[in-house]
């Protein structure tokens, strides 16, 4: 490994950001999450630690704490809870002025979750039902002003699930996307993560939506090599579903991982496609990798497993995702941006790791002491 470190976000030159239309838009649902404050299992707990969770929120918060002007949609109850989440949001530096408000009895989609420890493995319970966000269709933003100067939108598939998962005749989040589309300018690309979750909905309903979008309208897929052998069928050297469940996949050689994503390009029509791997030992320690393709050949991955002792795991990934949309934004060249978002991501994902609750309270500064450990070595100093 060279002793060099490649990127140094404290030198980036953010300017052509400042004084600009948010480059990065993203919308979905953030719930409250409650987690015992009180050791007790949840059934028994009477004290809870209250916390926002979910996918796109914290993607935007990472963005703007690494200096990316970034927008927020979502739809709140004007209540106290709707209240918390809109400042939380505006405190990270995110833009929250084109949230639509639903009447104050409308409830805030919520997370129950009990942190596992070996060999008890973490748990969570949606409560997101007929939630205010869940009814974020279409005729509810002003797409144009709010994508006038984006590079990039970003969806989860969990927002499309919201629909099946309330029994909803329509799937007003698919139908809001699809109004963005439309109003997105010429060069703002389309980013997803797949984030399939099966107590929302079917896999066969989700691929039965997401098919299409992949196809049609994204340019940059973030997903799992699970969920493309599980959804596609699609090869991986010799691992096969009955590995994967058992969480085989820390000796996937690059060679089979280019491969998969080859596949991938081509099926959808990609411009990049990035794969994380978690490798569980335990349900305190992970070891964390990714890997990324685009449709030139440029492959970049992890140099290895990177272990983390965790502390909370929930929005890791979403982490990762900020840290790798920061590389494809701030470099030119087309290898660099994929090499800068794998480094930036994993090192924002380890760190993540190791706080409390989702939201990515992570700075330029420790992603950039990070990746001088890792070059470098050390990392036993205390920062004082």
């Amino acid at each position: 490994m060279s002793q060099q470190i490649p990127y140094n976000l404290l030198n980036d030159d953010l300017s052509r950001f400042e004084g600009q239309a948010p480059a990065f838009v993203t919308f979905g649902e953030t719930m409250l999450r409650d987690t015992p404050a009180d050791s007790e299992r949840l059934e028994r707990t009477r004290q809870v630690w209250i916390s926002l969770a979910g996918s796109a929120l914290s993607v935007a918060i990472m963005l703007s704490r690494l200096g990316i002007p970034s927008i927020y949609i979502t739809r709140l109850p004007d209540n106290p809870s709707g209240w918390m989440l809109r400042h939380i949001a505006r405190e990270q530096g995110v833009d929250c002025s084109h949230f639509p408000c639903a009447d104050k009895t409308e409830p805030i989609g919520r997370y129950l979750y009990e942190i596992g420890r070996t060999p008890r493995v973490g748990t969570g319970w949606y409560q997101r039902k007929y939630s205010a966000a869940s009814q974020l269709g279409a005729g509810m933003v002003d797409w144009g002003s709010a994508l006038r100067e984006a590079r990039l939108l970003h969806v989860t598939g969990i927002s499309f699930g919201l629909s099946a998962h309330s029994g909803y005749k329509c799937n007003y989040l698919l139908e809001a996307f699809h109004e963005a589309i439309q109003s997105k300018p010429p060069g703002c690309l389309v980013g997803m993560e797949c984030n399939y979750r099966s107590t929302l909905w079917t896999l066969p309903e989700c691929k039965q939506v997401l098919t299409p979008l992949l196809t049609e309208h994204v340019d940059i897929l973030i997903t799992t090599v699970e969920d493309m052998v599980r959804f596609y069928d699609l090869r991986c050297g010799t691992v096969n579903m009955a590995m994967l469940e058992r969480g085989a996949t820390s000796h996937i050689s690059d060679h089979d991982l280019s491969e998969l994503m080859e596949q991938v390009i081509e099926l959808f029509g990609l411009q990049v496609v990035a794969l994380t791997l978690r490798h569980a030992e335990s349900q305190e320690i992970h070891r964390w990798e990714s890997a990324a393709l685009d449709s030139a050949g440029h492959f970049s991955r992890s140099s290895s497993p990177s272990p983390v002792v965790l502390w909370d795991r929930l929005g890791g990934g979403d982490a990762w995702t900020g840290g790798f949309y920061y590389g494809l934004l701030t470099e030119a060249s087309l290898e660099d941006k994929l090499h800068k978002g794998i480094l930036v991501g994993d090192a924002a994902t380890r760190l993540k790791q190791t706080l409390m609750f989702d939201l990515p309270i992570v700075s330029r500064q420790e992603i950039q002491a990070l990746l001088k450990s890792d070059f470098e070595g050390g990392g036993r100093q205390v920062s004082r």
